[in-house]
């Protein structure tokens, strides 16, 4: 939301909290209002935090000095955890007529809700791409909840406790008398129905006390500790009863309508079924316009990455990254067959909550991770043919540096794939599986703003190469060389295996066209096997292009003949016709010209936009090279488009120039 005030207004605080560096302080002076210490005057504006009992300082000088009061609360998506377990917000809400959940005056929010007309289609859009958005991905105030935590059989009644003395419930018109009535209602009102009561997480964690305790337990009523996602508990419910929780605003975005015995935002539009009389409330709102108000109106969000005011979509792309290694990695990873200069990078990635154990023994790794209850990871190209225990093997992304892995430039995406791996289409892999399936609400709308950018920004996986030279007059195919011991061509070519034998199929079949021959840069470096001779080169293509920017060649040609290369992925994003003479992961789905039948389970015919969904957003994780943060693809467009993608370290440039001198003996430490 854009915060009107007087212009030339400033922002006063009389709270240590809001006045220290950190997360709110930063929000809101990208907010245009810095906190600061001094005398407001009446045009000025006093910042507190909600009703908390801190605010009365702020309330009193605004009193005094008749400035109007800037009234703060964490947004409606907070962080994985609770903040007193150490983790920012993503978003405030900043009021100046109230706070959200206290109904005894006007909020903002409430206005919004009160005035808004809810006719811009592209707002009621992204509403409704929002809600289904947060449930595929199971998003909600507080994401930390642990997916595997065993949830009760469907069918019960779920009534929903808060915290002792919370603010929220002290100014949203309860008691514990309410939630005492909340109880006996819900078992009176459902007879014979289970009754699950949903600690809240703080309380989960042991930080602060709930309204509910073994005492309430019984042979109907059971206490859910566990720290389970909200939305699948939501699912498996046929009523649900709140005092003010937010978990009443998501009951309602998952199609309840919802028992409330307080008085929170939600309440009083006709949504759900209130014990209190809302006379300000006279509107009836659909649950698109209740998630369009409080979701993408009210909040000011924030980038923790690129450190700047975010949209509601950013803040779910910021979250998505960061939920994926919670909440893959949270026991603990065992890493075998890792080379020691990438060992650093996966720490970043796979080690955030706790540390990777780097095991090479397939044995020793398996006995590790089976005692200590880990997770198994393993470099795709050298898992072993068996492993006692489930593993996922790891490659690098599409999207991956500026500057060549052979040159232990480290990576900014890793995929972890729990099937196969990408390039090997002998088996199933995970983004197969991703391909194959729905995309999420808004994902191939979200997909083309990212191509669009990578396209125009001339982007592509090692974003290395000079300049485009003139090229031959005619009809033009680009033939991508490829390292000839790569797993993909193992794997993915049956026919052809080398760049000659690609070079000369291509010219038999197009004895009149221009080819343009692109060698690998492993093989122009040195450090890959795969080079052709120059006679044969001579006969075969009409020009090699040795150093040339392949993603600046694609614009010029009408044709991508190759085997597994992915520049055939990046000639698809620019829209030029690609013939597949292996099966690369992006063969097989009726978007190319395929020499090979495609896999069995390669049945689908996705859009475009959905294969790119798949491989450059759902598949890979992505570590922002600046702050070190699980960040989304958007993110690493950004820094590879102003040159902040990093290199790696000093030492590590010092070996790569050493293992260049040394190419002829690649093979001993690769």
């Amino acid at each position: 939301m854009t915060l009107t005030y007087t212009p030339g207004a400033r922002l006063f605080a009389f709270n240590a909290g809001l006045l220290k560096p950190g997360r709110v302080r930063r929000i809101l002076t990208l907010a245009g209002l810095p906190p600061r210490l001094g005398r407001p005057g009446r045009d000025d504006l006093i910042a507190v935090w909600g009703r908390s009992p801190y605010a009365a300082r702020g309330e009193a000088m605004a009193a005094r000095s008749e400035a109007s009061l800037l009234r703060i609360e964490d947004a409606f998506l907070r962080s994985l955890r609770p903040g007193r377990s150490g983790d920012p917000t993503m978003g405030l809400i900043l009021d100046r007529r109230g706070v959200h959940f206290d109904a005894s005056a006007p909020s903002d929010l409430e206005h919004i809700l009160s005035t808004e007309r809810f006719e811009d289609h592209a707002l009621i859009a992204r509403a409704r791409d929002g809600i289904a958005r947060l449930q595929a991905l199971d998003i909600s105030k507080y994401s930390g909840h642990d997916p595997d935590a065993a949830l009760p059989a469907p069918g019960y009644v779920l009534v929903v406790d808060q915290l002792q003395g919370d603010a929220s419930v002290r100014h949203g018109g309860l008691t514990p008398q309410s939630f005492r009535e909340m109880l006996v209602r819900a078992q009176e009102e459902h007879p014979g129905r289970r009754v699950v009561v949903k600690l809240h997480p703080e309380t989960v964690l042991g930080l602060r006390q709930g309204h509910y305790g073994p005492a309430d337990a019984s042979d109907r009523v059971t206490l859910l500790a566990d720290n389970v996602s909200p939305w699948k508990l939501l699912e498996g419910a046929i009523a649900v009863y709140v005092g003010s929780s937010q978990l009443g605003f998501e009951a309602i975005l998952a199609g309840h309508r919802p028992h409330v015995f307080g008085q929170p935002f939600y309440a009083g539009w006709g949504l759900s079924e209130d014990e209190t009389v809302f006379p300000r409330r006279r509107r009836k709102l659909t649950k698109v316009q209740l998630f369009a108000g409080a979701m993408l109106l009210a909040p000011t969000w924030y980038d923790p990455c690129r450190d700047r005011l975010a949209s509601f979509e950013e803040v779910v792309d910021q979250l998505e990254a960061e939920l994926r290694p919670f909440r893959e990695d949270r026991h603990g990873q065992v890493a075998m067959g890792m080379r020691l200069w990438k060992r650093p990078t996966l720490q970043r990635f796979f080690g955030r909550t706790r540390p990777l154990r780097f095991v090479d023994d397939p044995a020793k790794a398996g006995k590790l991770a089976a005692d200590e209850g880990r997770g198994l990871l393993v470099w795709a190209g050298k898992a072993p043919q068996t492993l006692a225990l489930p593993f996922r093997r790891v490659e690098d992304g599409f999207l991956r540096s500026r500057g060549l892995g052979a040159k232990l430039v480290p990576p900014l995406s890793l995929v972890a794939d729990d099937l196969g791996i990408y390039y090997d289409p002998t088996r199933e892999s995970r983004l197969d599986r991703l391909i194959s399936a729905p995309v999420i609400a808004g994902g191939e709308a979200r997909a083309a703003r990212l191509v669009e950018r990578i396209v125009a920004g001339g982007l592509s996986k090692y974003n290395l190469g000079q300049a485009v030279p003139d090229l031959p007059e005619g009809h033009r195919i680009l033939v991508p060389g490829q390292v000839e011991d790569d797993a993909s061509i193992r794997l993915g070519a049956p026919g052809l295996r080398t760049n000659l034998d690609l070079l000369r199929h291509v010219r038999a079949k197009n004895p009149d066209a221009v080819i343009l021959y692109k060698p690998h840069p492993d093989v122009e470096a040195g450090l890959r096997p795969g080079r052709i001779p120059k006679a044969d080169l001579a006969s075969l293509a009409d020009a090699v292009l040795p150093h040339c920017d392949p993603a600046a060649l694609l614009p010029h040609v009408q044709e991508v003949w190759t085997l597994t290369s992915l520049l055939g992925f990046e000639a698809l994003l620019r829209g030029v016709p690609v013939t597949c003479l292996g099966q690369p992961f992006y063969a097989g789905w009726g978007l190319t010209r395929d020499a090979i039948p495609a896999p069995p389970w390669r049945r689908g015919r996705p859009a475009l936009m959905a294969l790119a969904h798949a491989a450059l957003i759902a598949y890979p994780r992505y570590v922002d090279p600046v702050t070190g943060r699980p960040c989304p693809p958007e993110v690493i467009v950004d820094r590879l488009l102003a040159g902040r993608a990093g290199t790696g370290s000093v030492g590590l440039r010092g070996l790569s120039r050493l293992q260049s001198l040394l190419a002829s003996y690649a093979h001993l430490w690769r």
